[in-house]
């Protein structure tokens, strides 16, 4: 067990990698046609020899590198035809041959179709624009780019160009008259924007021509960053595909990734404390940190996708053709300041979410615990762990060193002198940490025996077990789960389920993030010749073990499924692992020996089936299902409104959402107001009520109740 004191769970080891940039990290090496010829071999030889699944690099893993290729070249399909699309699609099923022969031929013949296509439509924008739109004209767009084909002709791909310029024209426009109001606050009620009885909309066409000028600059903004992305930006980005043909963890990592990485290791967590990775050539929201002023601001959401980035005051950025390390460049700033995000969620609606930048407050991530009480004036006790942390420098820059293990266990030993008569434990959003400290965590509730089993690539099996007899709190025990539980907190959840220790609650999986990566440097074995020849090549970020369950079911793909399954507002999103491209399946290995647990504990039948009638009564949770059923249908209704009063409709009925969602609207541009306290968060929580309202019918805590009082 101490042998493995320090491994990480891979989660947050690959979020930590992708999450974090400087913007003063050396610059990429120039092109070097041998050495992109080296990389490449030595991917083709080092992922089927250490990767967990031992792919191999055939026709199979070709096709699936060149869907990755093609899905960051070109996202939203705005550029290439279809006629383009079929050029390419000859390399489709050939990327193993090429990267064997030392022939990289793919990502050139990219970079000139698109650069080809961006000057054309770089013409093509300056000609929708100065013919200008009809703001009231009813039209709509297709906003999700999964249900729309590479445009047939020019003419196609320009009516596409036009209906997104104008959209962006209005909601340009909107901002423009919103900061009309903020600026003139004694006629804010006469100019508020609402969609008036006559079909028709006034527009202030002053504002509406700043909009124009503002989409023009932004546009060719965006076009010139596009046409510089470097010939090595390309074949860095076609590297990354191959990789990630072999599972979504799986990632190459150039020079200066891998340098920001070991910035980052050693810095301090400074920005707004999302947690981002580059999908399908978008930057997407992970995760947000506990303690940071993302969570703090409360908007910004796991999926989320960033569009633009601008200053408070500034103008905004387009960051959808940037890698991740150039976005985040922009992102991160100066404690204090004020970083305004253009996004668009998960649902499909459009938000403008400002956050000031801040460092993370540790505190924030640390264990926390208070006391509850149900119905019967029993006290029930809440523990929540937001990550399963580790000092891992021992408190060499003068704090005290702290870890997950020892602050549960001292939040436990307070709960017990309380006389709590059962305990509510809080995983939602852990997405994981060191698990070490998953296993020893499990410890505190468990008599000793065996908590997760490993598998390495070579199929070497690896117990975990809790080597200590004792156990810290032995009453009832009820579990919160949802989708962004991952990693090291599914193997506490999974162990406390599989043991019959504790009842787990939540959404209907887990994220399903059931595997370790370690990193490989590309320079490590190379002849002195070699290293002395070419710059650094890089490093790879690899996928080498892969959790199971005592059980011997694994716990990647599929997550832990709750005891009792709850609705979610975020029911209709389509995340975990089973939802991400290559994601290594769920499987089997064989059961180790363990005891179940025979004491005190929640009976699983009997909570369904208190939670089904609570849920039926509860305006809360009728609250939730409503709303989300309709991000449901928001999301699969991906036809925008591209006219004022749709556009100023869609706006309106947000609003409506992010209330039901609990969203503040009054506190998006007071950062200054207090944070709530952890008792205040666990008033407006319905999960909470409804797991007292578990504790309060359970017969398990009424006897725990009557003991503690002796």
């Amino acid at each position: 067990m101490r042998l493995h004191r320090f491994l990480i769970s891979g989660f947050l080891l690959s979020l930590l990698i992708s999450s974090f940039a400087h913007s003063k990290t050396a610059p990429p090496p120039e092109f070097d046609a041998d050495r992109n010829r080296l990389i490449a071999s030595m991917l083709c030889h080092q992922l089927p020899a250490q990767h967990f699944s031992h792919k191999t690099c055939n026709d199979r893993m070709s096709r699936a590198a060149y869907d990755l290729y093609l899905k960051q070249l070109d996202p939203r399909k705005q550029f290439l035809l279809a006629s383009d699309v079929q050029q390419l699609n000859e390399f489709g099923d050939k990327i193993d041959d090429e990267v064997k022969e030392g022939h990289l031929l793919l990502p050139d013949a990219g970079r000139g179709l698109l650069n080809r296509r961006a000057k054309e439509v770089g013409k093509m924008i300056k000609e929708i624009l100065a013919a200008g739109f009809d703001p009231n004209r009813e039209e709509s767009l297709q906003s999700d780019p999964d249900k729309i084909t590479w445009a047939a002709s020019k003419e196609e791909l320009r009516e596409r160009w036009r209906l997104s310029l104008k959209l962006e024209t209005i909601e340009t426009y909107l901002e423009e008259r919103d900061n009309e109001q903020k600026k003139d606050a004694a006629k804010k009620s006469e100019k508020k924007l609402t969609p008036p009885a006559e079909e028709r909309i006034t527009v202030d066409q002053k504002l509406w021509k700043a909009a124009l000028e503002k989409v023009r600059k932004k546009n060719d903004q965006y076009l010139s960053r596009l046409r510089k992305i470097s010939r090595q930006e390309h074949c860095n980005r076609y590297f990354e595909a191959i990789a990630k043909s072999f599972d979504p963890h799986t990632d190459y990592m150039a020079p200066e990734s891998k340098e920001d990485f070991d910035i980052h290791m050693s810095g301090s967590l400074e920005g707004i404390g999302a947690l981002l990775r580059e999908d399908d050539g978008h930057i997407k929201v992970v995760n947000i940190i506990p303690g940071s002023p993302a969570a703090a601001q409360g908007q910004l959401q796991a999926e989320d996708i960033i569009l633009a980035v601008a200053e408070k005051d500034g103008e905004p950025v387009d960051i959808s053709s940037m890698s991740i390390r150039e976005a985040v460049a922009y992102i991160r700033g100066p404690k204090g300041t004020e970083v305004r995000l253009t996004v668009v969620q998960s649902d499909g609606s459009r938000l403008v979410i400002p956050i000031i930048r801040d460092v993370v407050k540790l505190e924030e991530t640390f264990v926390k615990s208070t006391v509850l009480k149900d119905d019967k004036g029993h006290k029930i006790g809440y523990l929540k762990i937001p990550t399963f942390y580790r000092d891992f420098s021992g408190g060499q820059h003068g704090d005290a060193s702290r870890n997950v293990t020892d602050d549960t266990r001292s939040e436990l030993r307070k709960l017990k002198k309380k006389g709590i008569a059962g305990l509510i434990l809080d995983l939602r959003n852990n997405g994981g940490g060191s698990l070490a400290d998953a296993v020893e965590v499990s410890g505190l509730f468990l008599p000793g025996g065996p908590v997760v089993q490993i598998k390495n690539s070579e199929g070497q099996m690896l117990v975990l077990e809790d080597e200590d007899n004792g156990l810290v709190y032995d009453g009832p025990m009820l579990v919160l789960v949802n989708q962004f539980a991952a990693s090291a907190s599914e193997i506490l959840a999974g162990a406390l389920q599989d043991y019959g220790r504790a009842l787990i609650v939540g959404g209907a999986h887990t994220h399903g993030k059931g595997t370790v990566q370690t990193l490989v440097d590309l320079n490590r074995n190379l002849p002195l010749l070699f290293r002395r020849k070419y710059d650094d090549l890089g490093a790879l970020k690899i996928t080498i073990q892969k959790f199971y369950r005592i059980t011997g079911s694994s716990t990647q793909y599929k997550g832990i499924i709750p005891d009792v399954v709850l609705p979610s507002i975020l029911d209709y999103l389509e995340t975990g692992e089973q939802y991400l491209d290559n994601s290594l399946p769920w499987d089997q290995v064989a059961p180790v020996k363990y005891k179940p647990w025979h004491g005190a504990r929640l009976d699983s039948n009997e909570a369904r089936l208190k939670s089904a009638s609570y849920l039926a009564a509860s305006k809360k949770f009728q609250k939730i299902q409503t709303e989300s059923l309709r991000a449901k249908a928001r999301k699969e209704d991906s036809m925008v409104p591209v006219y004022l009063a749709g556009v100023l409709q869609e706006r309106k009925e947000l609003k409506e959402a992010e209330k039901i969602g609990g969203v503040d609207e009054e506190a998006d541009d007071e950062p200054g107001i207090e944070k709530k306290s952890l008792d205040e968060e666990l008033a407006d929580d319905p999960y909470a009520d409804l797991s007292l309202h578990l504790m309060d019918s359970s017969a398990a805590v009424a006897q725990a109740a009557a003991r503690s009082k002796k």
